[in-house]
């Protein structure tokens, strides 16, 4: 699928199933009510919105991760609520996301152990603006290496989508070569829409922000859920170019595993 139809079709999904829409809208107001009990400066709203956010924690990744499956697998439904999955799928998630923050986490250790030293002999020798420049440089190579593996464990999340296999998700020498099957280009032109689809959702937001009360529950509560069912669904679509070209695996049987994966 191109990219401009992968789009055109992400930004039409949420409105092409406007009954089960609400589903979506109904488990972000769970993120909302600590917000609301701090605003409102109710100690027992506050209360129930940290066990509220705790289900929101539990739920909501492994129901929008079930949005990238429709979107692998070409459908256009909105999943159902399955509590057992969702939970489960979350969890899973939670593997995946902590083993590919390893090697960020180590670099960040590494060169921040490695700065720290460094910075004491600097600075008392009165090299800041060597000090400056050395903090800039191991800023920027940490924060390549986040957005890189960042990258990965987003296809590794539409691998996990399409094979069931948390195993075969957690494999980057694999996921690499499905970034390399589905084309750098591709991926740029993707992230370019991302992008772009973020900024004017904040312009927006900022102009309902504005509204009092009521337009912090619209942006929570509708905008930011819209904007995750877009995202997550042209993540199962981008990815779906691999799946169209796998020949171990033809479209009806890609049906059979979507049915198989909701039941």
């Amino acid at each position: 699928m191109e990219v401009g139809k992968i789009i055109s079709n992400s930004l039409k999904y949420p409105f092409r199933n406007i009954k089960k829409l609400p589903i979506l809208f109904v488990l972000f107001i769970l993120a909302a009510i600590i917000p609301l009990g701090i605003l409102f400066d109710n100690r027992y709203v506050t209360i129930f919105g940290v066990i509220s956010f705790f289900l929101f924690i539990l739920i909501v990744p492994g129901y929008l991760f079930s949005i990238v499956n429709i979107g692998v697998n070409e459908s256009a439904v909105m999943p159902s609520l399955n509590f057992k999955k969702n939970i489960y799928d979350t969890l899973r998630l939670i593997v995946l996301r902590i083993a590919y923050m390893i090697v960020p986490a180590l670099v960040f250790f590494i060169v921040l152990s490695t700065l720290g030293m460094l910075s004491i002999d600097m600075i008392s020798n009165l090299r800041v603006l060597t000090f400056v420049l050395t903090a800039g440089l191991i800023f920027f190579i940490v924060l390549i290496t986040y957005i890189i593996f960042e990258v990965l464990l987003f296809f590794a999340k539409a691998r996990l989508a399409y094979l069931n296999s948390l195993t075969e998700a957690l494999k980057i020498h694999k996921v690499v070569g499905d970034i390399r099957s589905i084309g750098i280009g591709n991926i740029i032109l993707w992230l370019i829409f991302m992008a772009i689809l973020l900024v004017v959702a904040s312009y927006l937001s900022s102009l309902v922000m504005l509204i009092p009360y009521v337009g912090f529950l619209i942006y929570m509560v509708i905008v930011i859920p819209t904007l995750e069912s877009i995202g997550n669904y042209s993540l199962g679509l981008l990815y779906s170019n691999i799946v169209d070209n796998d020949p171990n695996l033809d479209k009806f049987e890609r049906e059979i595993e979507l049915l198989k994966y909701f039941d």
